[in-house]
């Protein structure tokens, strides 16, 4: 292999599980990650990584799906409270909670990136014993996020990655970059880190996920590919208020356009040429039950395998919007919120996802090139770097989940966290063997 990954065992597992507890007790909201990122900053310095935050690895103009100051200065003054070092804080508020840690190995050789995303979803935790985080004393305290996706176990299999990497330095060749990344719900961070020239000269980039398609502990799939391109569009009604009863004709009614742009929105027909999904998530709206509403809100999503259907369920979605405002005699707003394109593994890079998993002995079962069927904007870093003649891999950790995915019951299994990190330790000895030759690029 060409270094010593050896130390394994419960003291690995219990540093990664206490990084997880604490990260998902104090969950964060995307740009609001200001804890988790200062943690991450905190780690990476102490085990002697050099160490970029804040502005200088996210780009200000790139940044989509900003929530409001407010909360922005919420969680600010909440990870103050809970100890974030207020130096770092000040460099990661107001929306750049992005960290990237370089490590230089001994000798030369290749560029390779790590991705770790960092936020917590919106939506409220469950509160019942049966509940494991609640039973066991780590639920989020934030009233309305939940780490419901697992980030917090990513960030937590980055944290164990840096502390180990930092240990065999010397044995590695070429540049490792760990990329913790802010704002992944909504596909709205990785957009801004490519931005500011995080991936630049990348060979090799990894990321993964737990769960998804691989639901039981020890098993890997090595390589997702059609993860789908998304469009996360925020879309308002604006119509004219007026009395229900003594003057409903002088009123324009948003919400009813509202509802009238989700039905049809819900019935954009399948295309021919690709797997698509349409979601209506939220929608808002009126004052009063006596008085014709004039604003209406909804937030939407599009979804798609390649670049040309994603584009047709765009217009669509246009059109949609649009007719429904004709109809009811109101204005229309669509603001873009987030956005990913399609992207899938690349096969050699998968293979060495498969020769690093088969020599971890907690893996049981290995699957190849798996269809992802959900979008991440890993996937933007993912086609920086192809895009540039470097290989990327996005692969998946196989868990017990007890709910699905964004849902207030999710958990995981933490057995998978150790499996999980022993698999990245392995893979970056591979793609870092000094001498091995390996590039990427032509």
């Amino acid at each position: 292999m060409g270094c010593d990954v050896s130390e394994r065992g419960a003291r690995s597992k219990t540093q990664l599980v206490a990084d997880r507890r604490e990260l998902h007790r104090l969950a964060e909201p995307g740009w609001c990650e200001v804890f988790t990122a200062s943690k991450v900053v905190k780690v990476l310095q102490e085990s002697g990584w050099q160490v970029r935050c804040g502005a200088d690895v996210i780009s200000r103009d790139a940044r989509m799906g900003l929530p409001p100051q407010r909360t922005l200065d919420f969680f600010l003054n909440r990870a103050l409270d809970h100890g974030a070092d207020p130096v770092t804080a000040e460099k990661l508020r107001d929306g750049f909670t992005g960290v990237v840690g370089t490590l230089n190995g001994g000798a030369a050789g290749p560029v390779i990136a790590f991705r770790f995303d960092l936020d917590a979803n919106n939506g409220g935790e469950a509160t019942s014993r049966d509940h494991r985080p609640v039973r066991e004393g780590f639920s989020s305290i934030h009233e309305g996020f939940h780490h419901n996706c697992g980030h917090d176990g990513h960030t937590s299999m980055g944290l164990g990655l840096a502390r180990t990497l930092a240990r065999i330095r010397h044995e590695l060749a070429g540049e490792i970059r760990l990329i913790f990344q802010p704002a992944e719900e909504g596909l709205r961070g990785a957009k801004a880190m490519v931005a500011a020239g995080v991936l630049d000269g990348v060979d090799y980039f990894v990321g993964c996920h737990l769960g998804v398609q691989a639901l039981s502990v020890g098993e890997v799939i090595t390589g997702y590919k059609d993860i789908l391109g998304s469009i996360k569009l925020d879309v308002n009604f604006t119509g004219k208020s007026a009395h229900a009863a003594i003057s409903p004709h002088d009123g324009r009614n948003a919400v009813l356009a509202a509802c009238v742009a989700a039905q049809n929105l819900m019935a954009i027909p399948r295309h021919g040429d690709g797997d698509t999904r349409v979601n209506v998530g939220r929608i808002s709206g009126g004052d009063s039950r006596n008085t014709v509403p004039s604003s209406a809100d909804l937030s939407i999503e599009l979804r798609a395998d390649n670049a040309d259907t994603l584009q047709f369920l765009r217009d669509t979605a246009a059109r949609v919007v649009a007719g429904a405002a004709l109809m009811h005699e109101v204005t229309s707003r669509s603001d873009l919120v987030g956005e990913s394109r399609a992207a899938s593994s690349d096969p050699e890079l998968a293979k060495i996802v498969h020769e690093a998993a088969r020599e971890v002995p907690q893996v049981k079962a290995i699957r190849d090139c798996v269809e992802f069927r959900g979008s991440d904007d890993a996937a933007e870093m993912m086609r920086a770097v192809q895009g540039r003649g470097g290989k990327a891999v996005y692969f998946g950790i196989g868990t017990e989940l007890s709910a699905i995915h964004h849902n207030p019951r999710f958990d995981f299994n933490e057995d998978a966290l150790p499996i999980g990190l022993e698999i990245l330790e392995r893979l970056t000895c591979l793609l870092g063997a000094p001498g091995s030759g390996a590039r990427p690029r032509n």
